[in-house]
């Protein structure tokens, strides 16, 4: 019987294929209390089972061949981080010393403990690294049990009248249906042969979803019960664009769904052409498509998708994970001037724009320690010390990191961002301390170059005052995902008001529009680098309130430029007007 599965859709295309079940490797975990005299046999048990996977992950990443995707490369390197995290390991042994846990009790136990820190934190790239951390323990606790991997096994199925329209094809496509799975687990899965992916859990922003979009293959993640209710083997068919996953289909749909995965494959040979080609509308409008990136690394992907900068370097990939003897370590000057100078040379002498670190609440929640405790007063992070609060409030470290990209602006175009600015106390710090940090660098002698400073319009306090941005920075840019969140006061990772999460509700465009407008009136460049930059059905809507810089998702930057190089400004204008007069701006959508 056919029947449909819904979930978020976070790689376009679609995938048709047989579905090969990767059972979660989670199971009941035996509790028990050990006698003082097993402590040491107890550690002793954890710390092979967590060296056996640290070996294993190692090779991995020995064998990875040279064209497997940088991301997988990166998300190897963080569940390795993960696995020799002292705040992991010291708390372990807290359970198990003072608590007399047995291993696996233990290792469960600080789980739970560090998975609601992850929780607390606002950063929704930083919150979704939870299940990075829930995988590598799975792994540990797969060795303990001496599991194998958990690969779910069937008899093969005998020929029906679906196989046949599929039958020209020497291999059957395979689709990988999972609970979640780890970066880790795909290399040994081969994940090349999977045509798509399908998940129970996740978000646009989970590991999963990375690896999708580099591998450039559909999938469907926070599907709920997918990996229950298909089975091994079954035909399912992946519907990347609306996120739907379609279970034992018709024949009738699968040759509909066959013919629409021929055009979408067409359809991505005519965009690949667009790579070279300058982002011009019909009436001559210049339009800039910039790229968001991770990691220095991501800069080849940059590249490759025609992207002609980097709109938003998310640093915050520094400072993840990083304890010692249970305090955090940040990353020193050194390291994080090799990391910017990485990205810029990746660019080849395109613009790179680096924001400073961006986490919530989390600096505190960390240096809690070995007894792995959770920081009780962040109970709303989203409104606590994050971003260029938490910045402030630790200036040695903010020196820190603007020297780093002070220094490495000597090696070619940077500009710098600031996030979640709000007060213009705040603004005054920030250019002190850019200033002192400028200063302590010729005192060194250490070269720099020249920075353009930019801040990001979050807050809706932000963007009702522009005209103090606009007298002290020399460019904008939208958070979308932000502004929405904190104009609209809805939490985007609750799912019950998440149908309220609205980028076209009449504030939220009004406070994009009135940015764009006050940005230009100044001569002050002005970007959107939200989730709104990347959807092609709001690329004609900002064209139209006179947006002229994009940056996003690598993958998203030649479906956009399509959307770019077909429209018309001046037409575009009146009509975008009227979507933000409009009481229900999504009725009218469609008009262009």
């Amino acid at each position: 019987m056919t029947f449909s599965i819904h979930g978020s859709p976070v790689a376009r295309g679609i995938a048709i294929g047989r579905a090969v079940l990767v059972a979660s490797s989670r199971v009941d975990v035996a509790h028990y209390f050990i006698e003082p005299s097993q402590i040491e046999a107890e550690i002793q048990r954890l710390r092979v089972a967590r060296n056996a996977v640290v070996d294993e992950i190692q090779r991995l990443q020995t064998a990875m061949p040279k064209d497997a995707p940088h991301e997988l490369t990166a998300l190897l390197d963080v569940h390795l981080m993960l696995l020799q995290d002292e705040l992991l390991t010291s708390g372990i042994k807290h359970w198990i010393a003072d608590r007399l846990y047995n291993a696996e009790w233990a290792l469960t136990s600080q789980l739970e403990v560090i998975a609601r820190q992850f929780d607390e934190m606002e950063d929704e790239y930083l919150r979704e690294r939870k299940a990075d951390l829930e995988q590598v323990v799975e792994r540990v606790l797969r060795h303990m049990r001496g599991v194998a991997l958990p690969v779910a096994h069937s008899t093969p199925k005998r020929k029906t009248q679906q196989d046949l329209l599929l039958d020209d094809t020497v291999d059957v496509p395979l689709i990988m249906v999972a609970h979640d799975v780890s970066p880790a687990d795909m290399l040994q899965f081969k994940q090349s042969v999977f045509a798509g992916f399908v998940t129970d859990v996740g978000g646009k922003t989970s590991h999963t979803a990375i690896v999708a979009r580099s591998l450039d293959i559909p999938a469907v993640v926070g599907a709920r019960l997918a990996s229950q209710l298909i089975r091994q083997d079954d035909w399912i068919i992946i519907d990347g664009e609306a996120g739907v996953v379609i279970v034992d289909p018709s024949p009738i749909i699968l040759a509909e769904y066959g013919f629409k995965q021929r055009q979408y494959e067409l359809e991505r040979t005519k965009l690949a052409r667009l790579r070279n080609t300058p982002a011009v509308t019909l009436d001559g409008q210049r339009v800039e498509l910039l790229a968001n990136i991770e990691m220095p690394e991501d800069a080849i992907g940059a590249l490759a998708a025609g992207a002609v900068g980097v709109g938003l370097f998310r640093s915050e990939f520094l400072f993840m994970g990083r304890t010692q003897s249970g305090q955090s370590r940040m990353p020193d000057e050194e390291e994080q001037y090799q990391a910017y100078v990485r990205a810029v040379h990746g660019m080849q002498g395109m613009p790179v724009t680096i924001r400073t670190v961006d986490v919530g609440a989390d600096k505190q929640i960390e240096s809690r320690h070995d007894q792995g405790l959770g920081d009780e007063a962040h109970l709303n992070p989203a409104l606590g010390l994050r971003a260029i609060r938490w910045s402030l409030a630790d200036p040695a470290m903010f020196l820190t990191q603007l020297r780093a990209i002070l220094r490495a602006s000597a090696q070619g175009q940077v500009k710098l961002l600031i996030p979640m600015l709000a007060h213009a106390s705040e603004i005054r710090q920030t250019l002190a301390l850019l200033a002192q940090a400028r200063a302590e660098l010729d005192q060194r002698g250490q070269a720099y170059g020249p920075v353009q400073l930019g801040a990001m319009i979050e807050i809706p306090a932000a963007a009702l005052t522009l005209r103090i941005f606009l007298k002290y920075f020399d460019f904008l840019s939208i958070g979308t995902n932000d502004l929405i969140q904190y104009t609209l006061a809805i939490d985007r990772a609750d799912e019950s008001v998440a149908h309220l999460y609205d980028p076209l509700h009449p504030a939220v465009l009004q406070l994009v529009a009135d940015t764009i407008a006050q940005g230009q009136a100044q001569g002050k460049g002005v970007s959107v680098c939200g989730e709104m930059a990347g959807d092609v059905s709001l690329t004609r809507l900002l064209l139209g309130l006179g947006l002229r810089s994009f940056s996003m998702h690598p993958s998203q930057i030649l479906a956009v430029k399509q959307e770019v190089l077909r429209a018309d400004t001046s037409k575009l204008r009146d009509w975008a007007q009227r979507v933000m007069a409009s009481e229900y701006p999504a009725e009218l959508m469609t008009e262009r």
